[in-house]
């Protein structure tokens, strides 16, 4: 066949309608044309709504499977969990249940002790539950302010203590509030005893370590002190009760050139997140110094004093010995 009787054309199966290039244009303009209407005027925001209640079953159906998933594997989790937590507490019950039953051997012979001894009891020191209110603005100093001040019977130099151990003391009291100077300010120290070796020492505030620590100075540098060693208060001072905790050691530095180690210790109070503080009275002072604002105030129980000084006086007759006065020695 000759080839000038061949249609070049093409078939109209591959001719119909526009071409591709008019149609990357038109849907191109459509495109940009939706878009800004919509950033202006949502326009689609029917359009999606619809769609979206109309393919809603659809992606709940998709989802429900992989939803089972997780469910499923969150629900073996939780159960590993509990499990392992059931657990732990069990042996953590256990382990307080003998310190509960070595505890009472402990009070029971204690008590015989002292018996045997005629030593004076203990007191526990009475105390009052304190809230913290802020920090100090001084950058040089660690305290804090509670809500509980004079009024409320708060005296200076009364241990504040939290649920962990020693927080600080009471260093300044105003009419409804008090300042707390924290154990790891640099002007506040404790005397505190080794609860292993019994060794008494004195911890100081040392602020500036690790955030906020303590220190134990003018310890030898052969002392028996271990990491991990915790000190609670010797009550010597006449401030703090004995046997609270204060701090736990948690590194020592013995150097070669100086006799004396360098030991710092982590406190066991939370010095900087602490919320609720129990404020106790001194070592000595009566039971009544921490008592509730509705007491008698000081000059009512002046005032009964003496009523019944004068009441002693007046019974007192010539076979008794009365209150004489203007004697002189």
């Amino acid at each position: 066949m000759p080839l000038g009787t061949l249609d070049r054309s093409a078939p109209p199966l591959f001719n119909q309608g526009p071409s591709a290039l008019s149609k990357l244009i038109f849907f191109s303009a459509l495109a940009l044309f939706l878009m800004v209407a919509d950033a202006r005027f949502d326009v689609v925001n029917p359009l999606r709504a619809a769609v979206s209640a109309l393919l809603y079953p659809v992606q709940w159906i998709a989802m429900k499977p992989v939803q089972a998933i997780v469910g499923g594997s969150q629900y073996f989790e939780d159960l590993r969990t509990a499990q392992s937590n059931e657990a732990e507490a069990r042996r953590a019950l256990a382990l307080q249940a003998e310190r509960a039953s070595q505890a009472d051997t402990l009070a029971r012979e204690n008590a015989r002790l002292r018996a045997l001894l005629e030593l004076r009891e203990n007191s526990p020191a009475p105390g009052r539950a304190a809230e913290v209110l802020f920090d100090t603005a001084d950058p040089y100093t660690r305290k804090v302010v509670i809500d509980q001040g004079l009024t409320q019977g708060i005296a200076p130099g009364s241990p504040v203590i939290d649920e962990q151990g020693v927080l600080g003391q009471v260093t300044l009291v105003q009419p409804f509030s008090s300042e707390v100077t924290l154990v790891i300010d640099r002007d506040l120290s404790i005397p505190v005893q080794n609860t292993r070796t019994g060794v008494r020492s004195v911890a100081f505030g040392d602020a500036t370590t690790h955030g906020g620590g303590m220190e134990l100075r003018f310890i030898a540098a052969n002392s028996d002190i271990q990491e991990g060693d915790v000190l609670a208060t010797s009550g010597v001072d006449g401030v703090y009760p004995a046997g609270l905790p204060v701090a736990r050691v948690d590194r020592i530095d013995r150097r070669a050139d100086s006799a004396f180690a360098r030991i710092h210790c982590t406190p066991l109070a939370r010095v900087n997140a602490a919320r609720y503080v129990m404020v106790l009275a001194p070592v000595g002072t009566p039971a009544a110094a921490l008592a509730p604002a509705s007491n008698p105030a000081p000059s009512s129980k002046k005032s009964e004093a003496r009523k019944a000084d004068n009441g002693k006086d007046k019974k007192s007759g010539p076979g008794r010995p009365g209150r004489q006065e203007g004697t002189t020695r």
